[in-house]
């Protein structure tokens, strides 16, 4: 791979300081990369790069710095992170009513959340970046106009096309500044929806109540939203309260993606002044997959010098020796809200697979977030060949999460989520409106991986803050 020349820019100054042992944006470049598209024009591509480090940052360090701490407090216990989204977001991620929906239902999520876990949410959304996926095969087979063809797989829009035809999938470095200039766009609405006047707790609440209301819900369901009634008509009858939330002045909505494409990642790391640290500017979090942390390779190089809060995807392979040695290169000073370990460990494996792990952790002293991560683990293939989750594999995961956690005295401090806020059909189960194996055909839309619809996404938080209650 072609080594990349920043250039000066106003928003930073990415030639000259350094951290740790000779750390720069760069420094990736020296170890192993796993996951990297083939580009096959490595001029063009430092074409693009050094106009990317021309543009101002996407996310501000301050920002970041606000989530850190909220994944701090999360940390010691104090809080519950919910991070949600596409699998991938393709062309309709960026309509303005899909941005609206997705945080519409990432909200009505969290109110159930508090209530249940009594506990502040944190709401960052898989969202404004998450546009590559990692690969199982570098390539696979697709239906094309004349026949069957084996293509380079589809690794998201930041990369290629999804298209059954060589020139759709051929990596094109011009998708990254298309990827910078959608991820702006989708951070304007956010910034607009999550601004004075999107919703009040009231509204909130009743959005619920209609959910609950339009099937035949759990009665456990009702019975929460019954007791958020009583909460909410005792505050609005202290004098001079109101029943509303923060949501009614504003709220705080972070963004986050995996850290996959390493040229785009360095092209907008800037060096933040005011800190004297490195800040990836692409989002307020970013997050290493569960294929792409070796310990020695460029992904894990590259994050260890930036500021921002990190994640960590904590597969059933992992070691605790090696997950120890994850944590003192990406956490050395032990700062609670810097490393958050993702774990997704399938239904079947979690409760043998977790204990270690946590135990290990929790000797060691490092104050990680602990979230669950209970939809890759869950992958499946319908009758008709696509690619599938049941919601009671996703359920008894989170529940086996938790019962972990709650054995070992340590804080069940989120969940990762692959959900949109539309009808689709990708997601077999759910109470409230069920998808049969037979309607996966209806409205499968996922650029990549099958997602929780609202309904499911809607139920899963109620019985994610019943099981917290306990």
């Amino acid at each position: 791979m072609t080594a990349f020349t920043f250039v000066s820019n106003p928003f930073g100054t990415p030639s000259t300081p350094t951290t740790g042992a000779g750390w720069s944006p760069g420094s990736w470049q020296e170890h192993p990369a796993a996951q990297q598209p083939e580009w096959p024009d490595t001029a063009a591509l430092d074409s693009v790069v050094d106009q990317l480090a021309l543009l101002p940052p996407l996310v501000s360090a301050a920002e970041s710095a606000r989530l850190r701490a909220a994944l701090g407090a999360a940390a010691l216990g104090d809080g519950f992170l919910l991070q949600a989204g596409d699998c991938a977001e393709s062309t309709g991620s960026f309509h303005a009513d899909a941005v609206y929906n997705k945080v519409k239902v990432i909200l009505q999520m969290s109110t159930v959340l508090a209530f249940g876990s009594g506990l502040p949410v944190v709401k960052v959304g898989r969202i404004a970046g998450q546009m590559a996926k990692p690969r199982s095969n570098p390539f696979e087979p697709v239906d094309g106009p004349s026949g069957p063809l084996l293509l380079p797989s589809y690794r998201g829009e930041m990369v290629n096309g999804s298209a059954p035809t060589p020139e759709a999938r051929r990596p094109d470095p011009d998708r990254l500044l298309y990827a910078y200039y959608r991820s702006a766009s989708s951070l304007n609405l956010l910034r607009m929806f999550t601004a004075d006047g999107f919703a009040t707790l009231d509204e909130v609440h009743a959005w619920n109540r209609e959910h609950v209301g339009a099937a035949a819900a759990d009665p456990r369901h009702v019975a929460l939203l019954d007791d958020m009634d009583h909460v909410l008509r005792y505050l609005a009858s202290r004098p001079g309260n109101q029943p509303a939330a923060p949501e009614q002045h504003g709220f705080d909505f972070f963004t986050s993606h995996e850290a996959l494409i390493l040229p785009y990642e360095q092209a907008l790391t800037r060096w933040d002044h005011s800190g004297s640290a490195w800040h990836d500017a692409s989002a307020h979090m970013v997050w290493i997959g569960e294929r792409t942390r070796q310990l020695d390779g460029a992904h894990v190089e590259f994050a260890a010098g930036i500021d921002n809060p990190i994640g960590v995807k904590v597969g059933p392979t992992m070691e605790p020796d090696d997950l120890l040695a994850l944590c003192h290169r990406l956490d050395p000073t032990r700062d609670p809200g810097r490393l958050t370990l993702i774990t997704r460990m399938g239904a079947g494996r979690i409760r043998e697979a977790l204990p270690p792990l946590v135990r290990a952790v929790r000797d060691a002293g490092y104050p990680v977030l602990w979230i669950c991560d209970p939809m890759h683990g869950n992958t499946i293939t319908g009758s008709r060949g696509v690619k599938t989750r049941r919601f009671d594999d996703i359920v008894d995961e989170l529940r086996g999460f938790i019962e972990v956690h709650r054995a070992a005295g340590t804080h069940p401090g989120g969940v990762h989520l692959e959900l949109t806020g539309e009808d689709v059909t990708e997601c077999l189960g759910g109470t409230t409106s069920e998808v049969l194996d037979g309607n996966l055909s209806d409205r499968y839309e996922t650029a990549c991986d099958p997602r929780l619809n609202r309904s499911q996404a809607l139920e899963l938080s109620f019985i994610a803050a019943e099981l917290l209650r306990r």
